[in-house]
Parts: C-alpha cells; sequence; structure tokens
C-alpha cells in the first residue's frame, strides 16, 4: 500500500532542484561509460597485480608506501569536506552553507570507500586485513586508523542519510511519472516520512547532535591517520605538528573539491539561482584563511627541521629542497600556495571559473604534497647505510597510474549516478521559513 503523501516547506527553486532527476540523458550514459572503462582498465591492472605480485608495482625495498598510501591519505581527506561544510559551520551558524551541505556531504561518502580500498590494494593479499580484526592489538597505529576510519564511514553514512530523509520522501511524492523500480526505491527510503513539525523538530535536534559528534571524529580521523607516520621515528614523520598539518590539509583539499564540484553542478544542471555567486565567495574566504594557514604548517615543519639539523633528518629535508624530489616539492609549493593565493585573492571574487582553477591546483598540489611526505622519507630511512646500493629509490609504474585513475573514475562515476536519483541541493534545508504546502499533498 502506497504512504500518505507528506507536507513540505514551500521551496521556490524545488522544479530546479528535481529537474535532473526527472530523465538521464544521452550524455549522462557517455560519461558513465567512459568512466566504466577508466575503471575497467585499472581492475586489468589489478588482475596484473593480483596474479604477478607487487613486482609489477615500483614498490621495493625500503619504499613499502608509495602512490596507494598517498591515495589513501588523499581521499580521506576529501572525504572531511562533508564533515566541515554540513557539521562545524552548522554548529557555528553559518546559514549561508545550507545549499552546499548535500554536495560536499555525497564528496564525503564517495571518498571514503576509495580511501579504504586503496589501503587493500597496497596490500597485495587483502584477506590480510582480516588480521586486523582477528589478532590486532591497540598498541598499534595501523588497527587505530582502521578503527576511526570505520567509525567515520559508519557515521557519516548515518549523517548523511538523515539529512537526505526529508527529500526522499518528497522524491516519492513528486516524482509520480518515475520508474517503478526508482519510486519503489523512494517509498523504502523515505520510511513514512511525513513531514510533520514535529518529525522535523525530532531531524533537527539529531542532526545538532550528529553535528557535535562529527566535528570531533573529523578531528581524530586525521589526526589518527597522520600518527601511523607520526608514531614511528622515521626522518619528516616523527613530529608532534604533523596531526594538525594533515588536519588543515584535508579540510583544504575537500573544501576545495566543494568548489569544483558546485561549479560543475551549476553549469551542467543550470542552478544559477540555487547555487549562487555569494556562495562560492563565502567558501573564497575560507580557502584564503586555509591557504595562509598551510604556509604557516610547512614553514613550521621545516624551520625546525632544519634548525634541529640532526643528521637523518637534514638528508630527506635537502632531497626536498634541493635534491631528487626538489622539482615535485616546489611543484606542490607553487600550487598550493603562490598561485592559488593569487587567485583567490586579486582575481577570484565573482568570477567561478577562476575560483575553480585554483581549486584544481590546490588538489592537484595536495596530492603531490602527500606524495611528498611519504615517499622522500622511505627512500632515506634511517639505516640506509645497511641497505643495498640502489634500494632507495622509487618510480611508479603503469599498474598503480592506471589503478589510481580508476579510483578517481569509480568516484565520479558515483557521484554523477546519485545526482540522477536525489537532490543534490537540500530542497527542505532551503525553503523559505513558513508553513508547509499543503496543496502539495498527493
Amino acid at each position: 500500500m502506497r504512504p500518505t503523501a507528506s507536507y513540505h516547506p514551500r521551496n521556490k527553486h524545488e522544479g530546479t532542484i528535481l529537474s535532473p532527476l526527472r530523465r538521464i540523458t544521452l550524455a549522462d550514459r557517455w560519461l558513465w561509460a567512459v568512466l566504466l572503462g577508466v575503471m575497467g582498465l585499472g581492475a586489468y591492472a589489478y588482475s596484473r597485480q593480483w596474479i604477478f605480485g607487487m613486482g609489477v608495482t615500483g614498490l621495493n625495498r625500503p619504499v613499502y608506501w608509495g602512490v596507494y598510501i598517498t591515495n589513501f591519505v588523499f581521499f580521506i581527506g576529501l572525504a572531511h569536506s562533508g564533515t566541515f561544510i554540513s557539521a562545524i559551520l552548522r554548529l557555528a551558524g553559518a546559514e549561508w552553507r545550507k545549499p552546499l551541505t548535500r554536495a560536499a556531504e555525497a564528496i564525503t561518502l564517495f571518498s571514503l570507500p576509495f580511501g579504504a580500498g586503496s589501503i587493500l590494494i597496497d596490500m597485495g593479499r587483502p584477506d590480510r586485513a582480516l588480521n586486523m580484526i582477528f589478532y590486532g592489538r591497540f598498541q598499534s597505529p595501523l588497527l587505530w586508523d582502521f578503527t576511526a576510519v570505520s567509525l567515520y564511514l559508519f557515521s557519516s553514512v548515518v549523517f548523511f542519510y538523515l539529512s537526505l530523509l526529508p527529500d526522499i520522501a518528497l522524491c516519492r511524492d513528486r516524482l509520480t511519472e518515475a520508474p517503478q523500480w526508482q519510486q519503489r526505491t523512494y517509498e523504502f527510503f523515505a520510511l513514512g516520512w511525513q513531514g510533520r513539525p514535529e518529525q522535523f523538530h525530532r531531524l533537527e535536534r539529531v542532526l545538532d547532535g550528529m553535528a557535535i559528534f562529527m566535528t570531533m571524529l573529523v578531528v581524530t580521523v586525521h589526526t589518527v591517520v597522520s600518527w601511523v607516520f607520526g608514531m614511528t621515528v622515521q626522518p619528516g614523520w616523527h613530529t608532534a605538528l604533523i596531526g594538525p598539518f594533515f588536519l588543515l590539509g584535508a579540510i583544504f583539499s575537500g573544501t576545495a573539491a566543494v568548489v569544483i564540484v558546485l561549479a560543475i553542478l551549476r553549469r551542467v544542471y543550470h542552478m544559477e539561482e540555487v547555487l549562487t555567486v555569494s556562495l562560492f565567495n563565502s567558501l573564497r574566504k575560507l580557502l584564503i584563511v586555509f591557504t595562509l594557514g598551510w604556509f604557516y604548517m610547512i614553514v613550521a615543519e621545516h624551520l625546525t627541521q632544519f634548525y634541529g639539523s640532526l643528521p637523518e633528518e637534514m638528508e630527506v629535508f635537502w632531497q626536498k629542497f634541493t635534491g631528487e624530489f626538489a622539482p615535485l616539492f616546489w611543484l606542490m609549493f607553487l600550487t598550493v600556495f603562490v598561485l592559488p593565493l593569487i587567485i583567490f585573492v586579486f582575481l577570484g571574487k565573482n568570477r567561478i571559473g577562476w575560483m575553480v582553477t585554483a581549486s584544481v591546483l590546490v588538489n592537484v598540489g595536495m596530492w603531490i604534497e602527500r606524495y611528498i611526505v611519504i615517499v622522500p622519507t622511505e627512500t632515506r630511512p634511517r639505516l640506509i647505510s645497511t641497505l643495498m646500493e640502489g634500494m632507495g629509490n622509487y618510480q611508479p609504474t603503469w599498474v598503480e597510474g592506471a589503478i589510481t585513475a580508476a579510483l578517481f573514475a569509480g568516484l565520479v562515476l558515483l557521484y554523477a549516478v546519485f545526482t540522477r536519483l536525489f537532490p543534490i541541493v537540500p530542497i527542505w534545508e532551503t525553503a523559505e521559513t513558513g508553513e508547509a504546502d499543503p496543496s502539495t499533498s498527493l
């Protein structure tokens, strides 16, 4: 039996927001096909790694972590976008954030599985992850990481679903022309939501409580991710600064990713009146703060190393500044700090195209930064004198590149499909204050 239709708050942009859900275009099918093709190439590359072992990658002794762990840290960092926009800004009372929340939360939800998957890919034998469950000991930061990321994924799913619930009910009532399987999906996940005032009141209270919990969790998660490195005594990693540095970088790259996604949604789905220029300007101000914060962190980290001048630390230090990794290091500095700051301050106001350019540069640079954190230290560990000559090198192979491309393609595919099934802008949160519209009852 079909549940009674619910009442919904008035939202003058409802038609625009629901428009992408009413049909799947030929362009969508082509995009999905291309993304599936990239994922197929990645699956082929992974099959070769499975059959022939990790020797098909550039990983070796002593470089056990490379592109895969870089992807892990990067995807977990992207996943902080939704928590920052929806939870932290919710607690801060930033009302302007409301149209952005679901787009950011979707990045969180779809990034986390690919971050966790990167760990399994790096292991060579994914079944060995079960050892973490059966034989893990909490003395190991690896188990801290496993626990924190698992809890973050579960909490993000719950937070995302609760905030989506009223709009699922709205889709159930509005999209009566949708295919039967789609209508049944909405009916199932709406859980009989009726949109009564007391339901919205309870929902707001639950989301406020979860926002506090998610804020604490987002700090914990990326700090624990950094401790996988920082709790060792390897040069460049063993520092108390690594926790807040990783956290700031995660929120920085995640917020930049939100800008990119919103600009694409605004253009493709013609949401200029919903995702206004003023929203992008608000994000621009946040990104200026994060850019300066990142610069402070990187100066503090390397100034401390240089002043201490420990021989093992300086070996890695000079490899970044003037040695083998210098081109990547200075490219990172250019794309994360110099160019974005110029664009955000002087060119980005009221210019979405420039903001997208700067945000792309930030995310490219932040991926390089994760690589620079991991690989130079592994090529020059404290016991380098005990290694055979030439073993401290790492060159990624096409297998790692293909798998990395497949991970990003998977993220984009899930996001693209989601935007064709559910409203990417929260209708109930952006509705006008006032009485519900009784005429919407079916």
